[in-house]
């Protein structure tokens, strides 16, 4: 590469860099309680209220996913062993399920395999600290990233972590927001034509 190229390189990135600052909404925006609202939820595995604040398209494509991948068992057993850990009978019956109740069924089927003590979901939600660290509008202020990091205690460890969420404005409801968990997975949306 010559002088020019690097020139050339150097003067892009500080460009870029100088008017690419991401703009931060303020820490007492509706988005904020929301978001802490979701952690604490998932944290308590109270799955009913985690669920009324996730898109309704977000739990229709995540009961689609279930029914998918239960319809597509290997063997009759291999689906009757995937209802059964839903704590259903028949693939009738996942269908006739709404896709708030999978979600709900689903969640407290893959935490009751992981055997958390309930002496440890409860050290979890008492030590459980929410830290937002920046909301991020996009579209005019009708998607709102949050960067979180979250600590929390089991009576052994502390764990932390860093979370990005998506949070959408209802169509319907200016004053109502909603996570969005697909936001981070990539998208296919067909284009009409």
């Amino acid at each position: 590469m010559n002088f020019r190229q690097l020139l050339s390189i150097g003067i892009c990135t500080f460009l870029v860099s100088t008017h690419l600052r991401a703009e931060t909404l303020p820490a007492d925006h509706p988005t904020a309680g929301l978001v802490k609202k979701y952690i604490e939820a998932i944290v308590s595995q109270d799955w009913s209220s985690s669920a009324d604040m996730l898109m309704p398209d977000s739990l229709d494509i995540h009961k689609q996913q279930i029914v998918d991948a239960i319809k597509k068992s290997p063997t009759i057993s291999a689906e009757a062993a995937a209802l059964g850990i839903l704590g259903l009978k028949d693939i009738r019956d996942l269908d006739k399920m709404s896709s708030k109740d999978l979600y709900v069924a689903d969640r407290k089927a893959v935490y009751q395999r992981l055997d958390i003590k309930p002496e440890v979901l409860k050290r979890k939600q008492e030590t459980l600290k929410i830290t937002i660290l920046g909301l991020i509008p996009e579209e005019g202020g009708k998607i709102v990233h949050a960067l979180v990091r979250t600590s929390q205690e089991t009576p052994d460890s502390k764990l932390e972590e860093l979370i990005l969420l998506s949070v959408v404005q209802d169509r319907t409801d200016a004053k109502k927001w909603l996570v969005n968990p697909d936001m981070q997975k990539p998208i296919s949306t067909p284009l009409k034509k």
